[in-house]
């Protein structure tokens, strides 16, 4: 009712410009209730939106065999998706920061849960099914490369600075919650019910989450009696003031990205990304090298679950840090050196595992201690720019997903050159360390840009 009044009646008819602003900044985030229901949705959307993801990497070896896929043609269409998610990063985040990062979450749930759910029809009615699938997986990436920048402007905007770690660990916990329940469903959907099960399913969940957002939390809202254009009129309309400003904002954060503070997050960012892709795309290998008797489902759902209560510890640790009175930036430096620094002694320690026990506690404690980065390096950019923060993350994960993508072409080589998985190993730590000295050294959780400067179109009723 406050938000409807303020809209009905002109902030220059009531109150002191004081008392304006101040009641404007407070109301300005979700209330603590708003904020928890918002942290539930937003991991299951998360949840989703790797459930989506994984649903092609399980579903392969059955197409494969379905579709007559050599190797190179199977690479080719899981690969696919990566070079569609690097494009839409910046954009995405940009465009969270001018409309609102839950707008965008919504409509980019939609469009991947849709194209998702369609996957098989486009596979099975398509006379080239490597052409249909290699296309569809890139614009899922497409799609898909909105969720995390959106997701970094929305806390920025509507969570407080004492509370945004363990929102952004929650939420990040989503992916390994998303990888365990396709890993356990899609499988036994697949061998009961065939690979398009996986798909339909997955994608149908996610129309269906996108919808339940829309009716529930967003339905109605910004809605204001001057606002009389359809929706969609008024979404391209702000749309394009947004890029028509895209020239004078991009220069201020150029500029903000060479001042030592930006610069020291975006590489910290592009270490943390590439040691985890590198770790996520080996592991198997190297288990299946190592321990050729192993059982799979042993090393590939252990580590994600330690990872999860992992997660949600680092962000309720961060959070009462700051509430207790520590200096946000040495909150930030420590969440990140469990991070990156005790987690590479682990990692090293796999150079020398010689029993399987052993290799998978190691390995678990190493993903497990990397998800405090979503407490550190993931939550500073929000410190230090909440006006532009989707922007700024987009460009940090863009640089993050192509060096990671060189780190897992290069590590093959590695392997090969040297017969040796020590050497991978000791290049992810390596990586790991000059990330986190960077951050140590350059760090800071003082905001830098410019509020005032910044124009708001969050005035968009879907």
């Amino acid at each position: 009712p406050e938000v409807v009044d303020l809209k009905d009646n002109p902030p220059d008819s009531f109150g002191a410009v004081g008392s304006q602003k101040k009641w404007a900044e407070s109301s300005a985030h979700w209330s603590r209730p708003l904020a928890r229901v918002w942290t539930v949705v937003l991991l299951l959307g998360t949840c989703l939106l790797y459930c989506a993801r994984v649903a092609m990497p399980i579903c392969a070896v059955s197409m494969a065999e379905q579709f007559k896929w050599s190797k190179k043609e199977t690479g080719i269409v899981l690969g696919s998706f990566f070079w569609g998610y690097c494009f839409t990063q910046v954009v995405g985040g940009y465009i969270s920061d001018r409309v609102g990062g839950e707008k965008v979450l919504l409509l980019s749930a939609a469009a991947w849960g849709a194209m998702t759910a369609f996957t098989p029809i486009l596979a099975h009615f398509c006379s080239q099914p490597i052409v249909s699938m290699t296309l569809a997986r890139f614009l899922m990436g497409l799609l898909q490369g909105v969720h995390y920048p959106s997701l970094a402007s929305l806390c920025s905007q509507k969570v407080v600075e004492s509370e945004r770690g363990f929102l952004m660990s929650t939420v990040g916990s989503g992916s390994y919650l998303g990888t365990l329940v396709i890993g356990a469903a899609g499988s036994l959907m697949l061998d009961l019910y065939g690979w398009e099960s996986v798909f339909y399913v997955s994608g149908l969940l996610s129309v269906l989450w996108a919808y339940c957002m829309w009716k529930y939390l967003l339905k109605g809202e910004g809605r204001s009696r001057s606002m009389v254009r359809s929706p969609v009129s008024k979404l391209s309309h702000n749309l394009l003031i947004g890029f028509g400003r895209l020239a004078q904002t991009i220069q201020w954060k150029y500029l903000h990205l060479t001042m030592l503070s930006g610069s020291a997050v975006t590489i910290t960012h592009l270490c943390t990304a590439s040691t985890f892709f590198t770790l996520l795309s080996w592991l198997p290998t190297f288990f299946k090298d190592t321990f050729p008797d192993a059982k799979g489902w042993v090393f590939n759902v252990i580590p994600w679950f330690v990872a999860i209560p992992s997660s949600l510890f680092s962000g309720c640790l961060s959070d009462h840090l700051i509430g207790q009175g520590f200096d946000t930036a040495a909150v930030r430096k420590l969440m990140q050196f469990f991070s990156m620094g005790v987690s590479s002694i682990f990692t090293l320690f796999l150079c020398g595992t010689t029993t399987f026990p052993t290799a998978v506690a190691f390995v678990s404690a190493t993903m497990g201690l990397t998800t405090f980065s979503h407490s550190g390096v993931s939550v500073n950019v929000q410190d230090l720019a909440p006006s532009c923060a989707g922007a700024l993350f987009g460009v940090m994960n863009t640089c993050g997903a192509f060096t990671g993508v060189l780190m897992v072409y290069f590590s093959g080589y590695l392997i090969e050159a040297t017969g040796s998985w020590a050497s991978v190993f000791a290049l992810i730590s390596l990586v790991n360390l000059l990330g986190l000295g960077t951050f140590l050294t350059f760090a800071e959780a003082r905001r830098v840009d410019i509020e005032g400067s910044k124009a708001r179109h969050h005035n968009i009723h879907i």
